[in-house]
């Protein structure tokens, strides 16, 4: 399952980043999104969601949110 089939408000734990690219890689380590980390969906707007992740809150957008898998 990937973060756009989560569910608002619950936690869940990363599993895996699915991707190829190295800098989209390297983003997602930076903004604190790696395996074994809590992340959690606040809200979703039209084509992203805001995600909280440690303690702070991101906008990604949904082709960002398929490749992390929880």
């Amino acid at each position: 399952m990937n973060l756009t089939d989560a569910q608002e408000g619950k936690e869940y734990i990363i599993k895996q980043i699915a991707t190829d690219d190295e800098d989209l890689n390297a983003f997602l380590f930076s903004l604190g999104c790696y395996s074994g980390e809590p992340i959690t969906v606040v809200s979703r707007l039209n084509n992203s969601c805001v995600v909280s992740i440690k303690d702070g809150r991101y906008n990604i957008d949904n082709q960002l949110a398929s490749a992390i898998l929880i």
